[in-house]
């Protein structure tokens, strides 16, 4: 059931975002190749950056190049050949799981200011209140920007649904609620870090047309 399921959800998601995608252009050049390298130079680090923020980039390209290894040893085996994880993957999987944490602890900690929902993120609401009630709020006629408010709940959800997949696979590894309570945790973490993946692509993707638009 996992595999089916983690198939139909990762097919969903990347016909979503290519439909997305065309239906809104975010500009920038329309040649896949050029587009390529484009989205590859967003990665880099900027010269004019600051020392902190070029750390924090470093960070982050640590923490995408980490959950690429998770991701691929993870789901692999799930999606190719029905089986779960063991052998080397294992080991490959269980060295970067703690890397891939630290950096995301790190960017929850520098980025989360930046991620903040403040009243501007839905102008609709404000405009709404004022229609409905007697509170003096701004006027504010600008339009939605639905990517920007996803691409900040996005983020806030990989932090949310990072404790449950990092603590139910720490509680799996220690014999101290039972077999069955250890089954609970293993499908847990699965079933958790199938959700983690999908807001991880979704996010990034987000990421990436909100830099685009930045810079055209």
């Amino acid at each position: 059931m996992f595999q089916t399921v983690s198939i139909v959800a990762f097919l969903v998601t990347f016909v979503g975002i290519a439909i997305h995608w065309i239906l809104t252009p975010a500009g920038g050049p329309r040649c896949p190749v050029s587009g390529g390298i484009h989205v590859f130079s967003l990665l880099l680090i900027e010269q004019r950056s600051s020392f902190l923020g070029a750390l924090k980039k470093l960070c982050y390209l640590v923490a995408v190049f980490c959950f690429l290894v998770l991701a691929i040893t993870g789901f692999y085996p799930t999606l190719v050949k029905g089986t779960n994880i063991s052998g080397f993957l294992m080991y490959i999987h269980a060295t970067f799981a703690p890397v891939f944490a630290l950096c995301l602890a790190i960017l929850g900690l520098t980025w989360a200011g930046g991620h903040r929902f403040v009243a501007s993120d839905c102008p609709w609401l404000t405009r709404l209140l004022r229609r409905v009630t007697r509170l003096r709020l701004p006027a504010d006629d600008r339009g939605w920007c639905c990517s920007f408010v996803v691409y900040k709940l996005t983020f806030w959800m990989i932090l949310f649904l990072a404790l449950p997949l990092i603590l139910s696979i720490v509680v799996s590894m220690f014999h101290l609620l039972g077999t069955d309570w250890q089954r609970l945790t293993l499908a847990t973490h699965r079933w958790t870090s199938l959700v983690f993946a999908i807001v991880v692509i979704i996010h990034t993707y987000l990421a990436v047309r909100l830099r685009m638009s930045h810079r055209m």
